[in-house]
Order: structure tokens, then sequence, then C-alpha cells
């Protein structure tokens, strides 16, 4: 089919996450790193989890001769690190780093964030300065695509900033039921249905820290956002004049019904040949 043919390329793609290891499956696609949590200038990764995403995302499957390979391996990189080793980080750290994306949006081409990572906030108030910050980012325009979190799959469990009403959330469509059931499932505190669509997010094998052409499981709504995110920077390069807007509607067209409540599959299972016919 035609659109096989699309990577990503030209298309910049800001994951906020752990950090970023040098994978060989990346080559030289990883344009900026900012790094909120040490500050140091040369990418790494002490925990793993953005390697994975970013894998999924952009991994072009060098290493293993194209078997894992991600979704748009053409697509180039920015990697904030957000959180630390532990997986933890704070809500200053991811606003200074949702303040950098707009400061070098342009210089690095950036038209989609990635944020696999959420919190269930202690206090509302924090909750809705994360999700102030995150809308800001959607009104500048850039597509962003949030996990809904692995809070689930009680009511309510949404993750912030997933739980902004603007923002694209993801939830796991291999973890909404049974034993695997942790998918953050809706309505959110302003009664808004979320997620919005759900992807595969069960045992993903993706990029993973130590050697050049290392590669580890792992599963979580984390790993069904990068998998969105991929084949919005595909449309992208297919047709750059699309809005967030316009691209979430495209997303909401190109789902498959998996008969579960709106709040637990959202619009559905995310269909990647639909939305990229369309």
């Amino acid at each position: 089919m035609e659109y096989l043919s699309y990577t990503g390329k030209g298309v910049g793609v800001a994951v906020l996450d752990t950090g970023i290891f040098p994978h060989m499956d990346f080559r030289n696609r990883i344009h900026a790193f900012a790094d909120f949590v040490a500050y140091k200038s040369m990418p790494y990764d002490d925990n793993g989890h953005g390697t994975h995403v970013a894998g999924i995302l952009a991994g072009d499957g060098t290493a293993s001769m194209g078997k894992y390979k991600g979704v748009a391996p053409g697509c180039g990189l920015t990697a904030l690190k957000v959180l630390d080793r532990f997986g933890n980080g704070s809500r200053e750290q991811v606003l200074r780093a949702f303040r950098w994306i707009l400061d070098h949006r342009e210089q690095y081409r950036i038209r989609i964030v990635n944020i696999s990572v959420g919190t269930t906030c202690r206090s509302v108030s924090d909750q809705d300065v994360l999700i102030q910050g995150v809308e800001k980012l959607w009104d500048e325009g850039l597509v962003v695509v949030a996990a809904a979190g692995n809070q689930g799959p009680k009511p309510g469990s949404v993750t912030a900033p997933g739980s902004s009403r603007k923002v694209i959330t993801v939830g796991s469509s291999d973890m909404l039921t049974g034993r695997a059931a942790v998918s953050g499932c809706g309505p959110t505190a302003e009664c808004v249905c979320k997620p919005d669509l759900v992807a595969p997010g069960n045992h993903i094998v993706s990029c993973a820290p130590g050697t050049a052409n290392t590669y580890g499981v792992k599963s979580g709504t984390s790993m069904s956002t990068p998998l969105v995110s991929g084949a919005i920077a595909l449309m992208l390069e297919k047709d750059p004049l699309l809005t967030n807007v316009e691209i979430k509607m495209l997303l909401r067209e190109s789902t498959d019904d998996m008969g579960l409540p709106r709040n637990r599959q959202g619009w559905g299972k995310f269909n990647f040949h639909k939305f990229m016919s369309l």
C-alpha cells in the first residue's frame, strides 16, 4: 500500500520520560537531549523506560535485522529526562520540560509530544497545574499523546496529564480485562470520557539500555502510547498541514469497537491501516 513508504522523516517527536540510551536502532536521530533531573549533557537512561518507549516509536530495527522495528523509524527524537532511575519525578521538572519544548520546537521540528508517564497527584491543585501545562502545548498546536496510566480498571483512574480533555489519551487494548486489567479508565474529575482510544501494550519488545543491540520486554499504557505517536508521525509526513484537532478526529475514525464501555476502551482499538488510509 502507498502509505507503507512513510517513515516519519522530517517529523520531530519529543519524548518525556527517563531519558534515552543511544541504542543502535536510533542511529543519528537523537536530535536533542535535555536532562531535568541530573542536568547531564549526553543522552543516558538509568531506568530503561524511556529507551523502551522511544524504540516502540522510532527504532529502525537495525540490531534485530528488522524484527523489532518501531512505527516511525525515520522521525527525529528529542528526549527529555523528567524521571529518575526509580521512575520518579516532580511536577516542576515536567513543567520545565514543557517550557523547553515551546522554546525549541522550531529548532528540532517538534510536532508531537509523547508523555508515557503520569501521576495521581496528591492534591487537585498539582493535577490542575500539570493539565494546564500540557494544554498550553496543545493550544500552541503540538499533538500531545499521553498514557492513560496503569491504575485501572476502577473508574476515575486515568492519570494526569492524560486526564486532560484536550490531549490524546491512550489506554492499553490488551490490559482492559482479566488479570492484566490495569489500563486507566474514566471518567475524569471533569466528567470527561477517557481514554480516547486503546492500543496494544502488553509484553512489548523494544530497545533497552546496556549495549547498542539490547532489547527488553515491558507492559503498560506507556507502551501503547508511542505506538499511536509513531502513527501520527507517519500521518504528519503524509500531510504536514494537519492540525492536532484534525489528527484527533482522524484517530476517532480509525478505531474498532471492542464492545466495552466508553470509559474503558475510548472510541475503540486503534487500527493503524485504517488510520493511514484516511
